[in-house]
């Protein structure tokens, strides 16, 4: 038989149980689908508290350090968290070749709008006052991660501040 695919795992462990009710409940699932898949054992982690947010910084052997991939997890705006998307940043920072700090930005609706991007500014006010320069830092992230980036980028365009690569 044909070993399963990560997709079909992944469906696997989201039908095992009954949709989960609750913010806790929810952010839970999905820190266990995220748990699926272990980080890789020659990856470094550093946590790092930014006011008051927690973020994480990844590094791969033989990335550049000077350069960052600074990652805003999907979830809607209201679940997912380092936990949920440890592989995935990890792996985007090795296939990427830089360092990775993934941000663990307020979620709804403990704290609407506009906290997530008030946290996202942050971490990158912290980035840029480290001293890296704004064209060696990327901004991405996956579904309302992405969406988070697109609204950074548009707040820095706004500010007249230089834009990330």
């Amino acid at each position: 038989m044909a070993e399963k695919s990560e997709i079909d795992v992944i469906r696997t462990l989201l039908t095992s149980r009954p949709r989960p009710v609750g913010w806790a409940e929810r952010r839970k699932r999905i820190e266990e689908v995220g748990a699926a898949w272990p980080v890789a054992g020659d990856i470094t982690l550093e946590p790092m508290q930014i006011g008051r947010f927690s973020a994480e910084w990844s590094l791969a052997p033989g990335s550049d350090a000077s350069r960052v991939l600074m990652f805003l997890h999907g979830g809607g705006y209201c679940s997912g968290s380092i936990v949920s998307h440890r592989r995935l940043v990890t792996e985007a920072g090795r296939a990427a070749g830089v360092r990775t700090l993934a941000v663990a930005y307020s979620l709804a609706p403990e704290r609407p709008f506009p906290a997530a991007l008030e946290d996202a500014q942050a971490a990158w006010r912290v980035l840029r006052t480290q001293g890296i320069a704004a064209d060696s830092i990327a901004i991405g992230g996956d579904s309302a991660g992405g969406g988070l980036t697109i609204a950074l980028m548009n707040a820095l365009r706004d500010a007249g501040e230089p834009l990330p690569a």
